[in-house]
């Protein structure tokens, strides 16, 4: 009789009966795209999530990365900058730093919000920096849930210039 336990097991398995285990390193949030800061989210008038806008618009080229349940988070952004017509047509900023923001519980059970943003320096910027192209990699100690997280770019003391998402702020 214990011979066949393993091949019931093995059974169980293949027929998705047995329940699923994350591990560490899991993927939560995976992104090809970002919007830069634009229209009613320049500066203080509208945050996200508590996160304050750049003053002036920004716009990029493209923009990818990924958030694992462990905390390991990579972002890599290309051509984020003050665009022309906003009077620069450069990236004025001397790094960028990443910042999730997540909705959790706190001990209590009540929700909130948790931003974490990483403690990177100018390493971040690939080539020029004022072409604005960086890639962004962390561990952060992710609350436990985090619930609908966003990913953004920011300025050197934590004004966002991307976030994830696709489309246009502009009006």
């Amino acid at each position: 009789m214990h011979s066949q336990l393993p091949q019931v097991a093995l059974l169980a398995t293949l027929m998705g009966l047995s329940a699923p285990v994350m591990a560490s390193g899991d993927l939560i949030l995976k992104f090809h795209h970002m919007v830069g800061v634009d229209g009613a989210y320049l500066g203080a008038a509208n945050p996200i999530r508590g996160v304050n806008g750049g003053g002036l618009p920004w716009v990029l080229e493209s923009a990818k990365g990924k958030l694992e349940e462990d905390g390991e988070l990579e972002v890599r952004v290309k051509g984020l900058i003050i665009p022309e017509s906003a009077g620069r047509g450069f990236n004025p900023a001397p790094f960028f730093r990443a910042l999730v923001s997540c909705l959790s519980v706190d001990a209590g059970g009540a929700p909130t919000r948790v931003n974490l943003l990483t403690d990177n320096g100018a390493e971040v910027m690939i080539g020029d920096p004022l072409r604005g192209d960086a890639r962004i990699e962390a561990d952060l100690e992710l609350p436990e849930p985090c619930v609908a997280p966003l990913i953004f770019v920011t300025s050197p003391t934590g004004a966002w210039f991307a976030v994830t998402g696709a489309g246009s702020l502009a009006p």
